[in-house]
């Protein structure tokens, strides 16, 4: 599924952001509220590089440490493994709490970050340093973005 991914990263169209559920919020579960409490708590945090825990985070690091401590789930630690978990969810029917995948180039290969609603994401971001919300619809962003699952 990786390699199915990073191909259609370069061919395919940007994805169509305006068909973003707007009322995403309101019909999120207590677990997915939870998930999202929680991912709110850690806003800078420091990024470092194999983190794992509230001291720093690498990208997947966080959303282990998320999903562990709001769900009880257990994920695979390494993004190119998060990647085959749950199932694929299209843009207009992302939920808060679902996994948001962007392949970035020069790094590493996948980049996961947890969808908020209303096109908003929160992530650990190596190049700023500190996990952080950003919108799924900002070109650096859109450009990059391969797809999203479902783990709830």
């Amino acid at each position: 599924m990786l390699i199915a991914l990073a191909g259609c990263a370069g061919n395919s169209p940007r994805p169509d952001f305006s068909d973003l559920p707007r009322d995403a919020g309101r019909s999120s579960t207590p677990v997915q509220k939870e998930v999202i409490r929680t991912a709110h708590s850690l806003l800078g945090t420091p990024y470092k590089y194999g983190g794992t825990t509230p001291e720093g985070f690498d990208c997947s690091g966080f959303v282990n440490y998320v999903y562990r401590k709001a769900a009880g789930v257990a994920l695979p630690r390494e993004t190119h493994d998060l990647v085959r978990a749950g199932r694929p969810v299209l843009v207009a029917e992302l939920r808060p709490a679902d996994l948001v995948y962007f392949k970035i180039e020069h790094q590493k290969p996948l980049h996961v970050g947890i969808y908020l609603g209303e096109g908003k994401f929160i992530h650990s971001p190596s190049t700023r340093g500190k996990i952080n919300i950003q919108r799924l619809d900002q070109e650096y962003w859109r450009d990059r973005y391969l797809g999203a699952r479902r783990l709830l």
